[in-house]
């Protein structure tokens, strides 16, 4: 159909397909995090305890976390900002400048998780020391790695590549029998007192826990199940 203009074009415009503005909206409206997210008022967070045999005072770890579009679909949960406190002032600079430059990853945005990684890599040319539990550490500095990792697991940004239930459960049984076989007397009280495995236990390659005994004619971690066997 053929549309005749008699009078002047005055004006025209560009007519845009019309979109969906309310998809388009939301989608705007999700907010990820970045550096120039302002701190709310109050920030949710968790406090962890490290003791270590290397200082008679403990470090207190809290690492405050920034929920991110509450109450939608896009609800995040991401740690913020990460505070270290200790009656021990040897260790107060470096750990000033850690918290720090923790917090400002943190707050950069991405993924945070390899800080796990690079901490644990870190070693005390002194040695290291083990643990309540009988895990090992190298140092200080990748104990608390070791608890942002633990932290970053709470809130979802690292899986548990650990053991299933049914796995656990055999582990658990095991280890019970194990340690009803534990010696008493004199050779108890030369045990361990830190550790929840056997005094004889050996150092597992995977979780750096005292952990591997003799059972089943296979070496086996009794705390992650790695087995030598497979």
């Amino acid at each position: 159909m053929t549309i005749k203009i008699d009078n002047k074009i005055v004006g025209y415009e560009v007519v845009k397909p019309v979109a969906e503005p309310e998809k388009t909206k939301q989608k705007a409206d999700i907010v990820h995090m970045h550096e120039s997210v302002k701190r709310p008022e109050e920030l949710e967070g968790s406090t962890y305890k490290i003791k270590t045999p290397l200082s008679e005072h403990a470090l207190y770890v809290t690492i405050n976390d920034i929920v991110l579009n509450p109450g939608t679909d896009h609800e995040l949960r991401r740690p913020f900002e990460i505070f270290i406190n200790s009656k021990n002032m040897d260790h107060f600079q470096w750990i000033v400048a850690l918290t720090r430059i923790v917090s400002a990853v943190f707050r950069k945005g991405g993924d945070c998780t390899f800080l796990v990684e690079e901490l644990h890599s870190v070693f005390d040319p002194r040695g290291g020391y083990f643990k309540k539990g009988g895990r090992f550490m190298p140092s200080l500095v990748s104990e608390i790695g070791d608890v942002i990792e633990t932290h970053l697991r709470k809130i979802g940004l690292l899986e548990d590549d650990g053991p299933d239930e049914h796995q656990q459960a055999f582990i658990e049984q095991k280890k019970a029998e194990v340690m009803n076989l534990k010696p008493s007397g004199a050779e108890a009280a030369a045990a361990e007192p830190a550790s929840d495995f056997p005094a004889n236990a050996q150092l597992c390659g995977k979780c750096s826990t005292k952990a591997v005994i003799m059972m089943d004619g296979c070496m086996t971690c009794l705390n992650c199940g790695d087995s030598k066997c497979g």
